[in-house]
């Protein structure tokens, strides 16, 4: 089976790089492309050598622990669109029910699963017996080769892997990340409620650090009156989840860092009779700046520095006699 039909989302859905120039990568691009094909390795082994069976999707039951945010999006349309055109592609890795004879839990293919539902249509299915551990370890790292949850989302299951009693060792070989990587989710969702991180959803477009800064507002007693505030409002719920993230992070922000009244510069400007230098003074009563232009600007700004020590000599005497 080829390493792109274990990529849900990329193996059923069309190549929309086909025909693209083929450039080579180098440095942390191939880095990432090789930590990615071996973690497509290792989902591949959970499907190698195991039969295809078409299941009936009201047989099988979510994953205990989730990893997605959100299901409503246009990947997921594309997905069922795609599968409704040509069938499904990939088969999804399920394990027998641990309570109920003849029912299964999906371990990963939840997308291609819901996408079947929706269609009317059986879901292409292997069916391997395997213990919760091996379970969200293949999950995690099916998921980390497709590289499609966003930040939030890898750490929302990093907590939920943590919360369900799984060590860190695990935490990092299901998300594929190194002990650093999970310390700095677990920091994240420690500060930040996972009630709020639903309310604001998976932000594609923001990255760990931004979280990271967001955790950090959200986690101050003094920030909880202005979080609720921004819940409350009708018109958060409204827009999609990277503007929720901006807006929660924009009235925490300036919540943390009340926005101090600035005074204007006062702009002067000297020219000498023959004009050939030109001079432009700011200055706001904190700082002073002089610039010069002009035929004789550079000139006569080395003359003005190199009689810098007299001229202030000179002003401090000046400022002597005025407080006699």
């Amino acid at each position: 089976m080829a390493r792109k039909n274990l990529l849900e989302g990329l193996a059923d859905m069309p190549d929309e790089n086909a025909g693209a120039p083929n450039y080579p990568m180098r440095g942390a691009g191939r880095s990432l492309v090789r930590s990615l094909d071996e973690l497509a390795k290792q989902a591949e082994k959970f499907l190698e050598g195991e039969a295809v069976v078409d299941l009936d999707p009201d047989l099988v039951e979510a994953s205990f622990v989730k990893d997605r945010l959100s299901e409503d999006d246009e990947d997921f349309q594309a997905l069922v669109e795609a599968i409704r055109a040509r069938g499904q592609d990939t088969p999804i890795l399920v394990r027998p029910h641990a309570r109920i004879d003849g029912r299964y839990q999906v371990v990963f293919g939840h997308r291609r699963l819901r996408a079947a539902r929706e269609l009317g249509r059986n879901v292409r299915a292997v069916v391997k017996a395997i213990d919760d551990r091996t379970h969200v370890i293949a999950q995690g790292q099916e998921n980390s080769a497709r590289a499609d949850l966003t930040f939030i989302e890898r750490a929302l299951f990093a907590r939920r892997l943590v919360e369900l009693g799984y060590d860190r060792e695990v935490v990092s070989t299901a998300l594929a990340a190194n002990a650093a990587s999970v310390s700095k989710m677990l920091s994240v969702m420690n500060r930040i409620s996972p009630e709020l991180v639903q309310a604001i959803g998976p932000a594609p477009g923001v990255g760990r650090e931004r979280w990271v800064e967001l955790s950090l507002l959200a986690g101050k007693a003094a920030n909880a009156a202005s979080i609720a505030k921004v819940l409350q409002d009708d018109n958060f719920h409204q827009i999609s989840s990277d503007k929720r993230f901006e807006a929660l992070y924009a009235a925490l922000n300036k919540s943390a860092r009340p926005v101090k009244k600035t005074v204007a510069a006062r702009k002067v400007t000297w020219q000498p009779l023959d004009k050939a230098v030109q001079a432009e003074m700011k200055n706001d009563g904190k700082a002073f700046s002089l610039s010069m232009k002009a035929r004789n600007a550079g000139r006569f700004g080395e003359f003005l520095s190199g009689r810098l020590d007299a001229l202030y000599e000179q002003f401090l005497a000046e400022e002597g006699k005025q407080g006699d």
